[in-house]
């Protein structure tokens, strides 16, 4: 799929999206929760792509959390400026997000945790 087929099938999920939710939800909040997943969506496909750097056979989102070194997440986080566990990845979240009734909960965990990350870093600020 080009990215312009992409970019269309995007903009008519997305208006299928607004026009299921017009009325109960605020033009702006509903602005917010797209960009913001839309985001959250590009960081996690950006990371995943930065760790595997191009070698078919690391699968970054299938690695369990534990085989993650300080040594990793240091080099990660100076090249890239922030860190996101295989776990905390969006397409590991999206998987379980229709069973998941702590899903807000987790969210704000999770960018909290990709946010503190950056700590003590040149990108922090």
């Amino acid at each position: 799929m080009t990215s312009t087929q992409q970019r269309a099938a995007l903009q008519r999920q997305i208006w299928a999206i607004a026009n299921d939710v017009r009325g109960a939800v605020d033009g702006w909040d509903f602005k917010q929760y797209v960009l913001g997943t839309l985001f959250y969506r590009f960081i996690s496909e950006n990371f995943a792509s930065y760790i595997e750097a191009d070698d078919d056979s690391i699968h970054y989102a299938e690695l369990p959390d534990s085989v993650i070194t300080a040594e990793i997440k240091d080099d990660a986080i100076k090249t890239k400026g922030y860190f996101i566990y295989p776990s905390q990845l969006f397409s590991n979240i999206a998987k379980g997000a229709n069973s998941n009734e702590s899903l807000n909960t987790d969210l704000a965990a999770i960018f909290a945790a990709i946010e503190a990350s950056a700590s003590g870093y040149p990108s922090e600020g």
